[in-house]
């Protein structure tokens, strides 16, 4: 088959304890899913029904961080109050629409850990105007990713602990047991909206602690039983 020009290249996260590569589909977001987060951005965190917004899944967007190395990123342009959120990303494996809450687990291949980067001034501009927020959360470099852990071998996810540090110093901290959504309700949700198919991720919101990130600062985000990332925006 030729080509007008060369495909773009597909996003794809390590896999730990193998040389295979996930290849990234979709990302999706899941807005304001722990209640301390929900509070700090103004809204009340009562289980209303949960809400998506998506990021692109190409490797504009989605970059692959290897474990033990600080990815360095271009600080993005058209803002001045760039913020991280630090979430844990769940990897789907085997597809299917209208999953039932009590099958979501057998859909997932694996877990990471997430930046969720967003240009908070833009995406507060956009909300203002009753807009979409995508020039505030849809950027190049916006979704950084760590390597892959299957779920066969990650245990307690449900109750661990999830950090962000900026140079040493822990701006967030919760645990995922906080979500107001679990782990399969927002995965059942989602896919009365989306037929989901491997590739897929699925960034399942951040605890409260969002702030701002200057340039040469170095973060880094951890989830207990899987590896570290890091990431320093230039």
């Amino acid at each position: 088959m030729d080509f007008i020009f060369p495909p773009h290249p597909a996003a794809a996260l390590a896999v730990a304890g193998t040389d295979a590569r996930f290849p990234v589909r979709r990302v999706y977001c899941v807005g304001r899913n722990y209640a301390g987060h929900a509070r700090e951005m103004g809204s009340d965190p009562s289980r209303e029904p949960p809400f998506f917004f998506t990021k692109p899944g190409d490797a504009n967007a989605v970059v692959a961080v290897a474990p033990g190395t600080t990815a360095e990123l271009p600080f993005p342009p058209q803002t001045s109050n760039f913020h991280h959120e630090c979430e844990l990303v769940v990897a789907i494996g085997k597809g299917g629409a209208d999953i039932a809450v009590e099958d979501a687990a057998s859909h997932i291949f694996g877990y990471a850990v997430g930046f969720d980067m967003t240009r908070r001034d833009l995406q507060n501009r956009m909300k203002d105007a009753g807009r979409p927020w995508e020039i505030g959360k849809a950027f190049d470099f916006s979704a950084p990713v760590g390597t892959l852990h299957t779920a066969a071998t990650v245990t307690g996810i449900e109750d661990a602990a999830i950090t962000l540090q900026i140079d040493g110093a822990t701006k967030q901290a919760g645990h995922i047991n906080e979500m107001i959504w679990s782990i399969p309700e927002t995965i059942a949700n989602l896919s009365t909206y989306f037929a989901l198919q491997p590739g897929d991720l699925i960034f399942t919101g951040t605890p409260e602690g969002v702030g701002a990130v200057q340039r040469g600062q170095t973060l880094v985000g951890h989830v207990d039983g899987l590896s570290d990332i890091a990431v320093r925006f230039v």
